[in-house]
């Protein structure tokens, strides 16, 4: 894991796309602010977590000869 230092507003970069900005330290709580692209997910990673959590649930619950019915309707 990298570790990087910063000061409100300032930033770091991920790849030529992505900046990530300190707006605020305030106590324990730190408030980001992130520019990328729109195609780009963002979740906190409790929401990442849980999202793909049902994704895997949901997948389970499809059967094979459902999904032949699917493709050929």
């Amino acid at each position: 894991m990298l570790v990087l230092t910063r000061k409100s507003n300032e930033s770091i970069k991920i790849g030529d796309d992505i900046e990530v900005t300190i707006v605020s330290v305030e106590g324990e709580q730190v408030k980001l602010g992130i520019q990328a692209p729109k195609h780009i997910e963002i979740h906190r990673k409790e929401i990442y977590l849980a999202i793909q959590s049902e994704n895997h649930e949901a997948a389970k619950t499809v059967s094979l000869e459902s999904l032949k019915s699917f493709l050929k309707g």
